[in-house]
């Protein structure tokens, strides 16, 4: 490798020295500049460490008897500077006492000259410092490249994960939307109750990734129905007991269906599956849990179900007025609902009745608002 002492083309090194004796500055640059080096010279410590902070040259070449500040106040100033940490220092001294120059390498000394200077040794010691810096600066820009490329990278990966779980979420919607588009005859309920569910969940004071999650997970909650036969699903009249032991295996299904998912989104859709029909008072379905005992999930997807229920037209009722569906939501508190989840959801009714106008039938999309993937999986 050429020395850049020697090399036209580049950008010549930088040399600071400070000395308050001119002559010894005089004598630096005599010997340097004709070796290609920029020399910049300074006669106290205050103005060199000024100039070095600015103009962040290659290398200091430092005296160490200065008055005012010598040369291990402003070493160790230097090496404690952010922008100057790194430049090798050469403290130039007459001093010979090992104490000296230990407190010297203790202050941030990378080397030594002895006064008189000896011109081959100088330009021994600065080549060799030199490169060392050179190497330096290497390293640091190729660390502050990788990491600008890391970064890149990442948000690249991140963007890519988006997409996929965005798409994977869609689909999600899709299949929940098909399991239960023949008996609801829309698919307007499952965005309906979704929201109302995030709705009550907020009004709870769960943090708002739980509030994501529980949107995206609600629509899951009949999914189950997909294996329903559809001489049960869809019978207009009253279903017998037999057919309604086969109704409530629905939960239990869709539970199967979504079971071993890493997703937390999914993790919480098979919980929702499966004890959305559970009753405050235990008398639900599929395993008779009682208060507390059902997951808050299931509790508050079972009233945004119920009420979704009741103002829909089903094959088997008509849609009640909207006063009817809250007072039955209202007098089953304690019985079928969580007392705590009527009340917050009986708090919200504006809401409620926006979220029933934007979701009033299929026309409407259901959107996928942002969310930190990272914490939902």
């Amino acid at each position: 490798m050429q020395d850049n002492a020697n090399d036209t083309t580049a950008k010549k090194p930088m040399i600071l020295a400070i000395d308050d004796e001119a002559m010894n500055l005089r004598v630096l640059e005599a010997i340097l500049e004709p070796l290609g080096y920029d020399v910049i010279s300074f006669k106290n410590s205050e103005e060199g460490i000024k100039a070095a902070i600015e103009h962040s040259p290659d290398l200091i070449l430092l005296d160490v008897m200065m008055p005012v500040m010598n040369g291990f106040e402003a070493a160790e100033i230097l090496k404690n500077h952010e922008k100057t940490k790194i430049i090798p220092i050469v403290m130039v001294t007459a001093l010979q006492d090992v104490r000296d120059r230990v407190r010297a390498l203790e202050a941030g000394a990378d080397d030594f000259l002895s006064k008189p200077v000896d011109k081959t040794e100088l330009r021994a010691r600065v080549q060799s410092l030199l490169k060392v810096k050179k190497y330096n600066d290497h390293m640091i820009n190729y660390q502050k490249n990788l990491e600008i490329e890391v970064g890149k990278r990442t948000e690249q990966l991140n963007h890519a994960l988006e997409m996929v779980k965005l798409g994977s979420l869609d689909t999600i919607y899709r299949l929940s939307r098909a399991a239960v588009y023949k008996d609801e005859g829309t698919g307007a309920h499952i965005q309906r109750m979704a929201h109302y569910a995030a709705a009550i969940a907020r009004k709870l004071g769960l943090d708002e990734v739980s509030v994501e999650t529980i949107l995206y997970a609600t629509p899951m909650h009949d999914i189950g129905k997909i294996g329903i036969p559809d001489h049960i699903l869809l019978k207009p009249g009253k279903l017998t007991p037999e057919e309604w032991d086969v109704m409530k295996q629905h939960t239990t299904i869709g539970s199967k269906i979504l079971e071993g998912s890493d997703a937390g989104f999914i993790k919480m859709g098979e919980i929702i599956a499966h004890t959305h029909h559970e009753r405050w008072d235990g008398n639900g379905y599929p395993r008779g849990l009682a208060g507390e005992a059902i997951p808050l999930v299931g509790r508050i997807a079972m009233v945004a179900d119920v009420f979704d229920a009741l103002i829909s037209k089903r094959p088997y009722k008509d849609k009640f007025d909207l006063e009817k569906s809250y007072n039955i939501i209202k007098n089953d508190s304690g019985s079928f609902f969580d007392p705590q989840i009527v009340e917050a959801f009986l708090s919200i009714k504006d809401e409620v009745s926006m979220l029933m106008e934007e979701y009033e039938d299929d026309q409407a999309e259901f959107v996928l608002p942002e969310i930190d993937f990272q914490k939902c999986v």
